[in-house]
């Protein structure tokens, strides 16, 4: 079992700034993904960006060059840091923990308004 903890969601400004991180514990050895999706009212999960354990990582269309996201191997963490925040960026956003199994933790509100 592997268990996710998120931070840092929140209200910002369009074009500013926001940090999201996830702490995993529980089961998190061997190769795994870690990486965030995000989910708007009335749509569809969307894939954000993910880092795997030898830290590739990949974006998704709408937040390349605007989104980075780090990894902690030591303390098992995973950030998104979101520059430029969009209106269209308002949504909840998951982490995810991709091994032999899936898990999710319970998304943090992403509020990108003026």
């Amino acid at each position: 079992q592997v268990q996710l903890v998120e931070s840092g969601g929140g209200l910002v400004q369009p074009g500013g700034s926001l940090q999201l991180s996830c702490v995993a514990s529980g089961s998190v050895f061997g190769g795994n993904t870690m990486g965030w999706y995000r989910q708007a009212s009335g749509k569809e999960r969307e894939f954000v960006a993910h880092v795997t354990n030898n830290g590739r990582t990949t974006y998704g269309d709408s937040v390349r060059g605007r989104f980075t996201i780090s990894r902690d191997y030591v303390k098992n963490t995973v950030t998104l840091q979101m520059n430029s925040a969009k209106v269209e960026d308002t949504a909840v956003y998951y982490c995810s923990f991709r091994g032999n199994q899936n898990y999710w933790g319970q998304g943090t509100q992403v509020t990108v308004s003026s």
